[in-house]
């Protein structure tokens, strides 16, 4: 007996969805098979490089610039492929940018509700609703130039809102900001974005800001999204030696693998699926570097989770606020590693420290 699928039970189409978009300029594609899809009240950054593709993605999303190739699809419905297209001013797509691109001439209020349909109370009503909700109707017959860049930024999000997009496109929206004020902006940004329940594509160059505010990071390099999941996983398991150095500084150690090990200084590296003979790149992070003290020309024993101990001098040492970085020399082979610790760690230059990598925090890669 055939049954019809229950349309209630089914998962609703993403809100927004582009398949295989692809963008040539000089005969180079910028823009090489991308495809991605976010849901109603979900935040995904496009997280990369300048030059690898990111802006002109959301160009063509916005309707500003046109594919080559793809599909763009929102709520399950076509809006632009290279026949079909539908106009930017009726995607229902909101933009906010780097310069917050206010009209100068025209209040805040202007400013807000430039742009909304309706009668003149109803648009006053919504550009209030939006302005008390960034805290700042106090301002609504000021002007941009009366306002710090903080604040220039939560009417240009309030505007970018004001007409209910089901999408809204960010491009380096915070880039401009002061350090003291992004990560308060930012936070205020993103429970406004969840509480309309707007899908959120952000392009930016800065992990930190993906991490903060992503469900989703897209990792884009040389037009293609090489990697894509929940910030933990692209952090955590990442697909290549350069997903890795994005995010953070890295140490590498290299080795040759025989028998599913990579044997190295610091001891063996399990190297699963890599056949004999392999050369491979055993990458991990300042902060899973161990360090210990000299014991009269000895160091800690081996153990499982980190390996043997390696020797190594303290070339030098900086304090960075909330951690401290050495430099190693290391004995083997001249080369150089970096640890961070928590808080305040300042040995000496020249001082003899043992080294340990954590196993469980490091990654291997076939050169």
């Amino acid at each position: 007996m055939n049954t019809v699928p229950d349309a209630r039970l089914m998962p609703p189409p993403p809100r927004l969805e582009i398949r295989n978009m692809v963008r040539h300029f000089d005969g180079r594609a910028v823009v090489d098979d991308v495809s991605l899809s976010i849901q109603a009240g979900q935040v995904t950054c496009l997280l990369g490089p300048s030059g690898c593709g990111k802006s002109t993605t959301l160009r063509m999303i916005a309707g500003v610039e046109m594919q080559d190739s793809g599909e763009i699809y929102v709520d399950g419905k076509l809006i632009c492929d290279t026949i079909f297209r539908v106009p930017p001013e009726r995607r229902e797509i909101g933009l906010m940018f780097q310069d917050f691109a206010l009209f100068p001439h025209l209040s805040v209020a202007d400013n807000v509700g430039f742009g909304l349909k309706g009668s003149k109370d109803e648009k006053r009503q919504r550009v209030e609703e939006l302005l008390a909700r960034v805290d700042l109707l106090r301002f609504i017959d000021g002007f941009p130039h009366q306002l710090s860049g903080g604040e220039q930024q939560r009417v240009a999000l309030a505007r970018a809102l004001a007409p209910r997009p089901r999408i809204m496109l960010m491009d380096e929206p915070f880039s401009g900001l002061d350090n003291r004020l992004r990560d308060g902006i930012r936070d205020e940004t993103l429970s406004l974005l969840k509480e309309e329940d707007t899908a959120v594509l952000l392009v930016t160059h800065e992990p930190e800001e993906a991490m903060r505010m992503a469900d989703e990071i897209a990792l884009m390099r040389g037009g293609k999204i090489v990697q894509q999941g929940a910030p933990y996983n692209v952090y955590n398991r990442p697909v290549d030696h350069a997903a890795v150095a994005f995010f953070s500084d890295t140490n590498v150690l290299q080795a040759r693998v025989q028998g599913a090990l990579a044997d190295t200084v610091f001891g063996e590296f399990l190297a699963p699926g890599q056949p004999d003979g392999t050369d491979v790149d055993i990458v991990f992070r300042p902060q899973h570097l161990k360090i210990d003290f000299d014991r009269a020309g000895s160091g800690p024993l081996p153990t499982p989770s980190d390996g043997v101990a390696a020797r190594g001098t303290v070339l030098r040492a900086r304090f960075l606020g909330h951690e401290s970085l050495i430099e190693f020399k290391m004995d083997h082979d001249g080369s150089v590693l970096r640890a961070t610790v928590p808080n305040v760690f300042l040995p000496e230059a020249g001082r003899v420290m043992w080294l340990t990598v954590k196993r469980n925090r490091c990654f291997v890669f076939a050169r």
